[in-house]
């Protein structure tokens, strides 16, 4: 039996060819990605069912050099983002968090953590024109905010409670965060 091709097989096998091509694979995964975040939505985690974070013994190195102690920003509203330059979720994300960031970073923390180089972020930074500050782990990540998966974000309201724990892409500058967001600070 021959195999026929058809109008739709041939569309199917460019598809397939342009995912396995990997200069093509990660933009396209980026604009699906995109395109995901905005059905995947955050939300705030029961009262019943939040979790404290420990501030002991974190620390970490910023792109600009400067050493963060986490117990230092305890009792403010945290916004903590574990992410990676290679990453196709979290690129679709990134300009959501940079407008979130532009608009709350006088208010809220913002610890935007990866285990990649600070030279390649900085690169990274540049070619996306990306302004937050951008950390690096110095030692072991507390036990509740500890992730296998990125893009991984948890917000952190003013009593040390994880209120919002998401993985995967989202639109961060959504008005239900920016609710969820003022609705903290103003507690």
């Amino acid at each position: 039996m021959k195999a026929k091709l058809t109008k739709r097989n041939a569309i199917f096998l460019i598809v397939i060819a342009i995912l396995i091509i990997p200069q093509t694979r990660q933009p396209i995964l980026v604009l699906l990605h995109k395109g995901l975040s905005f059905i995947n939505q955050s939300s705030l985690i029961d009262k019943a069912d939040r979790v404290t974070v420990s501030y002991e013994n974190w620390k970490l190195k910023s792109d600009t050099n400067s050493v963060l102690d986490f117990k230092d920003i305890k009792g403010k509203v945290v916004f903590i983002n574990f992410w990676a330059t290679w990453c196709p979720p979290c690129i679709a994300e990134m300009p959501s968090l940079q407008a979130l960031y532009n608009d709350y970073s006088d208010r809220v923390e913002f610890l935007f953590v990866t285990n990649d180089d600070l030279k390649t972020v900085e690169s990274f930074k540049v070619k996306k024109n990306f302004s937050f500050e951008v950390f690096n782990s110095l030692n072991n990540i507390p036990s509740e905010l500890a992730t296998s998966s990125i893009p991984r974000t948890f917000v952190i309201n003013k009593k040390g409670e994880i209120v919002v724990d998401e993985s995967g892409a989202v639109d961060w500058n959504s008005e239900t965060v920016r609710n969820q967001l003022d609705q903290l600070l103003a507690e």
